[in-house]
């Protein structure tokens, strides 16, 4: 499901330096004994700090830069101690250490409860202040703020102790000689240090956003955050109350604040494992925590969602044997994007979506001894790492001193994609999890073009919609919301995200997790303090988010719904004259296919964009007018001007879509020139019904969300039909309504279709579909008598209509001289024609007469063949 990228490695990285230090410490050409080293702490910058004991009883403290590839001794003890605790600042200037006291000098120590925390000068003095010697443990942090300054002449340290309050030192310095750094208030550092925590059971730093979050108990269970600003004052932005068990900590649990491994060596069962996670650009962030019940049987985790003001709690049963035999039964929670991962090793894998929460399906949950995440060890010697914000996880793991960049792997979820039943789940389940996966390929993964033209293959292999949902749906609106919110992070809850949103029933797979039972909690009461208001970044988009979620959750149908527009789709068609209204939505169709435009210039691949289509045209527009009024009633922040972008945006997008994916399936099947081609002997071949099915397909999906095609789609899927079906199946798709005869297509087909009698008959019965405005362009293009015949009669009747008009009522003919009697409807007929000979112009060629001999001709013939007596 991960996939691990190498990002550290303590035994490649660092003991080669440290062996060739200790050979030449010990004047030897090879140092060969044991070296333990272990890492301390992983600074805002990425450093590395480490320990290791030294050959000659000493213990040395250094600094792996991951930019240089570099290693550097900081600091060496005269004798070997129990670092429990480190921190650098960020001028390598100071050293803060915890250290936990031994009795004596032995090679294996045995640390007593007193701790010892030193500042300690390290370039180039090596003087030492000693703040605190307490019975408990104590961590120590650096604050690294932003600065410009390049000589920063103050430092300010975090001191958090197991007795549960937070001291903030800050540390002066002064230059002496021009270039040693000293510290300038060495006596006075106690006295000036600043408490800004009284009391906590639980805390975690980020050192990226310069944040500390604490847990306090006072009848209820409250989560704070502290932030740290780049002048080193500090405020509390957040309060979160928590729903959390009785006694939920045995002892003070600190979250990303190093590693202390001589507590770790003797780490005891923890009731509750929490951590907080934050994503700068999604402005969003999770409070993650888990808990056993009191049998061990059941797994409960809550991921309390603060974006999204509502927190969901899962309880995932766990066999009598499983929870007997495991020595860890708390998950790991790994971010990856804006997905949480919830994995305990053995059992089960959940990667929740924290963007779209309303619904389990867009969430994968997989279970079973199958389920890895690729790790070559126990979970429970896995520590993440929150060291870069925007980034995925990092897994730092302790035993074997490696620290991975975590990404999800694209392979592992199209094998989701393509499996029958992955996980050996039923197939409803297997349903819900290609969902979930295809999503995830889709918005998270979706910048890459490789992958989704794997993806697009997928959906040309699997063509049927499933039962639960339609993956052609599935496959437009998710890439369409991805594109748009990379352009505006508001739109998360008022673009259409899945067509499952749009079921009159959903199926019980896409709504729930067979096993697990799953609790949401809305409006969880997150209070924002502070001078917030006046804050610009993370915390004012995050405040807004939350509120707007509020407004959207007591806003009925806040998500637009692209099927809600039929009704004002059929009125739009039912009009035949022209309006105000429809000249509006002409506007829009030019703005969207003057986008596309722009990027269809070198491919032309398949023939979209080459006519008009007004219907097509008509739905565009609408579809565009339709969406701005939903976005301006819902986001009128963002502004008219942005919105009308965002929308002609969309709505082009959605057209260049369909087209690349008419592109990718045609280069699939390899069609060439001639498919575009009429031909009486060759059949559609097996590449070109694959195409026609999948277009065909995709006519279906669009259609069932009230979608535009692009201009030309239904010319092309008309001359695909041609090809591939008997005529009388493709007639009666045309009754049916699945195809939509278009100018193009039918004047294409009246001239490049040779004569043959079952051509005949299908252009006949074709131009007998016609709606007459079009059948009267069409029948002048066959070059054949009942064409002929057709133009006669609509000519005739367009002169009797005139003629009626001009003269009154018919005259009686046998008044008239040469009346001649033999065949009274065709004497009539010539009579007339006759007189009007001189005042009527033929329509088809202006410098000559109607023919009336060739006229009565036809009319003969055509006569002859209704009542039977000769053939066509």
């Amino acid at each position: 499901m991960l996939k691990l990228k190498p990002k550290f490695d303590l035994h490649r990285d660092v003991e080669y330096d440290i062996l060739r230090k200790e050979a030449s410490v010990c004047r030897v050409k090879e140092y060969t004994g044991e070296v333990d080293t272990r890492i301390l702490n992983i600074e805002k910058d990425g450093g590395i700090l480490y320990s290791w004991k030294g050959a000659t009883g000493t213990t040395r403290i250094g600094k792996y830069d991951s930019n240089t590839k570099q290693n550097k001794l900081l600091y060496t003890f005269d004798k070997q101690v129990c670092v429990s605790s480190c921190s650098l600042n960020k001028e390598e200037t100071l050293l803060a250490v915890s250290l936990a006291q031994n009795t004596r000098g032995e090679e294996r120590l045995k640390p007593i409860s007193k701790c010892l925390t030193l500042l300690i000068e390290i370039h180039p003095i090596n003087n030492t202040k000693v703040l605190k010697a307490v019975d408990c443990r104590v961590k120590v942090q650096f604050l690294t703020a932003e600065s410009d300054r390049r000589a920063v002449l103050e430092s300010h340290l975090l001191l958090l102790t197991e007795d549960g309050y937070v001291d903030l030192y800050h540390v002066l310095l002064t230059k002496q000689e021009g270039y040693r750094v000293v510290m300038a208030n060495p006596d006075r550092l106690t006295k000036t240090a600043e408490r800004i925590v009284e009391d906590f059971n639980w805390v975690q730093w980020d050192g990226h956003t310069q944040r500390l979050y604490y847990v306090t108990y006072n009848v209820k269970f409250l989560m704070r955050c502290i932030q740290f600003y780049p002048s080193y004052s500090c405020e509390t932005v957040l309060e979160l109350p928590l729903e959390m068990p009785a006694h939920p900590f045995r002892t003070v649990k600190f979250v990303n604040l190093g590693f202390d491994h001589h507590h770790l060596d003797k780490l005891e069962q923890e009731l509750v494992r929490m951590e907080v996670f934050t994503h700068r650009i999604a402005s969003s962030m999770c409070v993650c925590f888990s808990q056993l019940a009191k049998d061990k049987h059941e797994l409960i985790y809550t991921v309390v969602l603060v974006h999204k003001d509502c927190s969901r709690t899962f309880r995932v049963p766990l066999s009598s044997d499983q929870s007997q035999k495991s020595t860890q039964l708390h998950p790991l929670f790994i971010p990856i994007g804006y997905y949480i991962l919830v994995y305990l090793q053995g059992y089960f894998l959940h990667c929740i979506n924290t963007r779209q929460q309303e619904m389990l399906c867009h969430s994968l949950f997989l279970s079973g001894p199958d389920v890895d995440l690729g790790l070559n060890c126990q979970s429970a010697k896995i520590t993440v790492l929150h060291a870069e914000e925007e980034s995925n996880g990092s897994l730092l793991d302790m035993a074997a001193g490696r620290i991975h960049t975590a990404e999800l792997s694209p392979a592992y979820l199209l094998k989701i994609l393509r499996s029958d039943t992955p996980s050996r789940c039923p197939s409803s389940k297997s349903e819900a999890q290609r969902l979930a996966a295809l999503h995830c390929l889709l918005v998270y993964m979706g910048n890459d073009p490789n992958l989704e033209l794997k993806i697009i293959e997928w959906l040309c292999d699997n063509v049927n919609a499933f039962e639960s949902f339609d993956q052609i749906q599935e496959f437009i609106l998710a890439s369409l919301y991805r594109i748009s919110y990379e352009k505006s992070l508001s739109l998360d809850k008022v673009l259409p995200y899945s067509s499952v949103f749009d079921k009159k029933e959903i199926p019980a797979c896409l709504t729930e997790i067979p096993g697990v039972s799953c609790t949401t909690d809305l409006h969880i009461e997150s209070v924002f303090k502070g001078k917030l208001r006046s804050l610009q970044g993370f915390w004012l988009e995050l405040q807004w988010n939350t509120e707007r979620t509020e407004y959207l959750d007591a806003v009925p149908n806040p998500r637009y719904r692209t099927s809600h527009i039929q009704a004002d789709w059929d009125k739009l068609r039912s009009e035949k004259k022209p309006s105000s209204h429809m000249k509006h939505i002409e506007e829009n169709t030019k703005k969207v296919l003057s986008m596309v435009d722009t990027w269809c210039l070198d491919k032309k691949l398949v023939p979209l964009f080459q006519e008009e289509d007004q219907q097509q045209r008509a739905l565009i527009g609408l579809t565009v007018d339709k969406l701005r009024e939903h976005l301006n009633r819902h986001l009128p922040r963002l502004g008219k001007k942005k919105i009308d972008s965002l929308v002609v945006n969309y709505v082009a997008k959605l057209l260049e879509l369909i087209r690349h994916m008419l592109e990718s399936v045609w280069l699939k099947s390899r069609l060439g020139p001639c498919v575009l081609c009429f031909s009486s002997t060759q059949q559609g071949s097996p590449a070109e019904w694959s195409v026609f099915h999948f277009m065909f397909r995709i006519l279906e999906a669009t259609r069932g969300l009230c979608l535009p095609l692009p201009p030309g789609y239904h010319t092309l899927l008309s001359v695909f039909a041609v090809r591939v079906l008997p005529h009388h199946t493709f007639l009666q798709y045309i009754d049916h309504g699945f195809l939509q005869l278009t100018e193009t297509f039918v004047s294409r087909l009246m001239t490049d279709l040779d004569n043959s009698d079952a051509n005949e008959r299908l252009k006949f019965s074709i131009l007998k579909r016609l709606p007459e405005p079009m059948e009267q362009r069409i029948f002048h293009m066959w070059d054949h008598p009942v064409s002929s015949a057709s133009i006669s009669r609509d000519y005739v009747r367009t002169l009797l209509e005139k003629h009626d008009k001009n003269k009154g009522p018919a005259f009686t003919v046998r008044d008239k001289p040469g009346f001649r009697p033999e065949f009274l409807p065709l004497t009539y007929l010539a009579k007339i024609l006759s007189d009007i000979e001189e005042q009527a112009l033929n329509p088809f060629e202006e410098q000559e007469n109607v023919d009336a001999r060739f006229v009565e001709e036809t009319a003969l013939k055509q006569t002859l063949i209704l009542l039977g007596y000769e053939k066509k």
